[in-house]
Order: C-alpha cells, then structure tokens, then sequence
C-alpha cells in the first residue's frame, strides 16, 4: 500500500497528470468566481428590508457565507471537475507501470458524466446525513468521518479504476471479495483530502494510487520501464 501511494504521487512528474490538477483547480476558481461574482451582484443590488444599514450588514454576510462556502465546497468541486479527465490520468500510469496491459474498454462522455455526477451525489448525500455524527465528541467525530469517507472514497474510485478492465459486477465483485485494500485505500484518500493544497491533488494521486491497488488485487504489482 505504501509503495503504491509513492508512486501515485510520482506520478505528478508526469505533465499531462499534472495538466488535470490544473485543469479541475483552474475550472473551479473561474466557477466559484464567477458564482461569487453574481451572488455580490445580486446581495449589493436588491434592497432586503428597506434599511440601508441593515441590508448593508445582510449584503456582507451573504458575501462572507459565499466565501466560506466557497472555501469549503473547492476541493471537491475540484474533484468533480477533475473526474471528468481521470481517464488521461489512468491511461497514464498504466502507460507507464504496466504497459502489458490490453487496451482498456473505452467509456464515453455520456458514462463519464454520470460518474462525475454519482461521485459528488454519493459524497455530498452521505455527508450530510452523517453530519449529527460529525458533531460527536473530538476524536470520535474523526473516526466516523474517516470510516464513512474512506468506504465511499474507496469504492468510487476501485470502480473507476476497474471498469476500465472489467464489468461493472466483476468489479463489484471482485471489491466484495478483497474489501479491506479499496476500504484502507479510501482512508488514505480521506485523510489526504483533509490536508490544505494537498487536497487540490487528491483526484490524480487518488486515481493512480487506485491502479496500483487494483492491480495488486488482480495479481503482484508489476512495473514497467
């Protein structure tokens, strides 16, 4: 596991991986500008109450929830945003470790889509239901984030991976039957994704981390060149 997660993050040598933590970063600032751009807008130009001085506080509060909302919600828009590349990525690091391989089946805009918008519903959805948990005592509110984070992190991502080489029920499958690996993968994933800035390049180093325990659950990980 330990050597997988090294070379997924070697894999950041590589400037087309390098292109898609830039590309998902990029993407979402320019959205969360310009969302935050037509929310100030908006605040600044419709009066609320008919009271300057209170709708100037309402104005810079609403500005203030944005920005933190904004701050927030970013890396996993980014992630969002940067799902929809991961196969370069993918291709990438197979490219690279184990260029035995077969060509992959190959998904189109319409699947990718879908799994971009599975991955943020899945994450988002579960969080919040899980967020009374979250207001736990210190430390117990940690595990259960890890716990519930690093199953759904662990699973989106093994599945991303393994559709690629497999059936969506072989991949299934074959995560069922070897689930602490996807499930101890995923808990890194989390953790790696509470870290600030690191978090920006949790979706490429995810992903190549997650081809690399794929692999070794398919057989011994084997490198090329």
């Amino acid at each position: 596991m330990i050597r997988a997660l090294i070379l997924a993050f070697n894999q950041l040598t590589d400037p087309r991986s390098r292109r898609v933590v830039w590309i998902g970063v990029l993407s979402a600032a320019a959205a969360y500008g310009l969302l935050a751009a037509a929310v100030w807008w908006a605040l600044f130009h419709t009066p609320l109450t008919g009271y300057a001085w209170v709708d100037w506080m309402l104005d810079l509060l609403g500005g203030l929830v944005v920005l933190v909302l904004a701050w927030i919600l970013f890396p996993s828009t980014v992630g969002v945003l940067s799902s929809f590349f991961l196969d370069e990525v993918l291709e990438r690091v197979e490219a690279r470790h184990y260029p035995h391989l077969p060509a992959p089946r190959r998904t189109g805009l319409t699947e990718e889509l879908l799994t971009g918008l599975r991955f943020l519903a899945v994450v988002l959805g579960v969080n919040i239901l899980a967020l009374p948990l979250y207001l736990m005592a210190p430390g117990l509110n940690l595990v259960v984030f890890y716990v519930v984070n690093g199953y759904l992190l662990g699973r989106e991502y093994f599945e991303l991976v393994a559709i690629r080489r497999m059936g969506a029920r072989e991949a299934r499958d074959l995560r069922r039957a070897k689930p602490l690996k996807p499930f101890s993968a995923g808990v890194i994933i989390a953790f790696l994704s509470t870290i600030p800035f690191v978090n920006l390049l949790v979706p490429v180093v995810a992903s190549a981390f997650m081809v690399h325990v794929f692999q070794s659950m398919r057989g011994p990980l084997r490198q090329g060149g």
